[in-house]
């Protein structure tokens, strides 16, 4: 039997899988603080590792743990530069 390459998500389908609603992801993927994404054509796709990767950076075992890395809000973050809109011709 021949090992299939990882499966790719839609945003609908990675959103659940995370646990967000697909607005939060699309944030997150807009501001740049959410996992890595990839485009093909003109759908954005998510890596299950990937996705599994970007929530193991907000894994902690207590609230006193040192902040190493962190999964950050979908917002802007302090001096990002606002996200590039396209305007329709």
């Amino acid at each position: 039997m021949t090992d299939l390459p990882p499966r790719h998500l839609r945003t609908p389908e990675a959103a659940r899988f995370l646990g967000l609603s697909g607005r939060t992801l699309e944030k997150h993927r807009s501001f740049g603080t959410g996992p890595r994404y990839h485009k093909l054509g003109g759908r954005v796709v998510y890596n299950q590792d990937d996705l599994k990767h970007w929530l193991e950076r907000g894994t902690r075992t207590s609230t006193f743990e040192p902040k190493s890395s962190s999964v950050s809000p979908a917002r802007r973050l302090e001096g990002q530069p606002l996200p590039q809109t396209r305007v329709k011709p």
